[in-house]
């Protein structure tokens, strides 16, 4: 049971992020245990990326910095892969007893074989439903790494498809 949602292209920035958290948020109140990790983003100003913090699910309290400070004229990858596989290592450890797993996305990480691809690959030989982003760039990877296997959702059907999957788990 795996199942993903994508944007439009005229989306705002980081709106993948404040649905999955708005999700979260919704089915923690519905009592539900869940696993994964929120991704927030923090505004830096105009001439400043922005912070990227990842919230593992069951441990908001602390943070996981995900972005580097590389200088304003600076033009490489701001993610430190080592961050997000800490992070990766926490939900991983969290799996055991989860009604479903949330991930931020599927991105140039996951698409190489790191990041959230080993949880994603986990949760779903244990038969834990999960739900995450796949950005359009990494679609084709995506594809290739699920094998036909995933549900595509519009993002007003992320709640029925997550209460419909947790729903068949505990039947």
């Amino acid at each position: 049971m795996l199942a993903w949602f994508t944007l439009t292209d005229d989306a705002p920035a980081g709106e993948a992020n404040r649905i999955l958290a708005a999700l979260v948020q919704r089915l923690q109140e519905r009592g539900l245990d869940l696993a994964g990790a929120v991704q927030h983003n923090r505004d830096r100003g105009a001439d400043c990326a922005c912070d990227m913090d990842l919230l593992v699910i069951g441990d908001e309290d602390q943070p996981i910095r995900i972005s580097q400070s590389l200088g304003a004229e600076s033009s490489g990858c701001r993610l430190d892969s080592g961050a997000l596989e800490l992070a990766a290592g926490r939900v991983s450890a969290r799996l055991q007893g989860a009604q479903l797993v949330i991930v931020p996305k599927f991105g140039k990480q996951e698409a190489i074989g790191r990041g959230f691809r080993s949880v994603i690959a986990t949760a779903m030989e244990n038969e834990q439903p999960v739900l995450l982003h796949v950005p359009r760039q990494q679609r084709r990877a995506f594809d290739a790494f699920c094998g036909g296997l995933a549900e595509e959702l519009s993002p007003d059907r992320l709640d029925h498809w997550c209460m419909a999957n947790v729903a068949v788990q505990v039947s």
